[in-house]
């Protein structure tokens, strides 16, 4: 049996860091909200951080594919790991609390486990990762309660839409292992934000109209901060642990990511929970942990 690859003390303080970035972009998204509509949000988001992404691309002189295919594939990509999700997630937070968003979030590793087993032979569902995945369920169904699930009204739509957000990016990453690896990850980061832009752009101008620029200082730092730090220093941050730490050891962010979202939602938003909030992000916890291996024994081969 592999043995779990262990974390050293610098990636830990880059997962960390890293679950702090993301965590402060569920609050950068509602300030943003407060005077800029979501379309444009998103589109300043996506296209701010494609600059800089083609720009470190360029300063470090990485290969860039010229297959008509493969731009096709990036435009999926920026479809399925950006546009949509980041519409669905930044529509939900008009009417859901940050902590809340977040915590629905972190059931993007369990989706993600259901697909791949549903997509490849060597991520099959066996009892182990089963357990795990029903226990996310059940965490992502008491987190957004229960009559979420049979009734839909405008107060249960938001929490579903972060529940389609969380299929999307499980469905991006099966979507990448079979199209986008064998490309450098920064190059492909940088494509995907091409296509998220090229879809984002003309449909925020033509929804919601030429954008405002005379936002104040804390709408337009929120902004700056979705596309420069959350976006495109998050990529660059996230393929460093990677390499570090592993996949494993990677997803242990979406569990770090929502107790920061929470801290940060109660100090800068004064907001405030129900308790089926933390009970459902404790299933999702405990899910992920089984998933990973962490409190059952790996005792099957995948």
């Amino acid at each position: 049996m592999t043995p779990q690859k262990s974390i050293p003390p610098r990636a830990w303080a880059e997962l960390l860091l890293l679950a702090t970035i993301w965590g402060g972009s569920f609050i950068s998204n509602r300030l943003a909200l407060n005077e800029v509509p979501v379309l444009t949000t998103v589109a300043f988001r996506v296209a701010g951080a494609c600059i800089l992404l083609w720009v470190y691309v360029r300063l470090r002189r990485l290969p860039v594919p010229r297959s008509p295919w493969i731009w096709l594939a990036f435009l999926a990509m920026g479809l399925l790991n950006n546009a949509l999700p980041f519409t669905l997630i930044t529509w939900g937070q008009l009417t859901i609390p940050s902590g809340l968003a977040a915590i629905v979030n972190a059931s993007t590793a369990i989706f993600g486990v259901l697909v791949a087993a549903l997509a490849f032979r060597d991520e099959r569902l066996t009892a182990r990762r089963l357990t795990g995945v029903l226990l996310g369920f059940a965490g992502v169904a008491v987190a957004i309660g229960l009559h979420a699930l049979t009734t839909l009204n405008l107060t249960s739509l938001p929490q579903l839409a972060l529940v389609a957000a969380a299929i999307s990016y499980a469905v991006a990453a099966v979507f990448a292992r079979r199209v986008l690896g064998g490309l450098p990850p920064q190059v492909a980061a940088a494509g995907m934000l091409t296509g998220s832009s090229l879809l984002m752009l003309p449909t925020a101008l033509w929804i919601d109209g030429p954008p405002v620029l005379t936002h104040g200082a804390q709408v337009w730092g929120a902004l700056g901060y979705l596309a420069i730090i959350a976006t495109a220093g998050a990529y660059l941050l996230y393929y460093r642990v990677l390499g570090m730490a592993g996949a494993g050891n990677l997803s242990l962010v979406t569990l770090l990511t929502a107790p920061v979202a929470i801290v940060m939602g109660a100090l800068i938003l004064n907001e405030a929970l129900p308790l089926r909030a933390y009970a459902g992000f404790a299933l999702i916890a405990l899910g992920l942990l089984i998933i990973d291996g962490r409190l059952l024994p790996r005792k099957d081969s995948a």
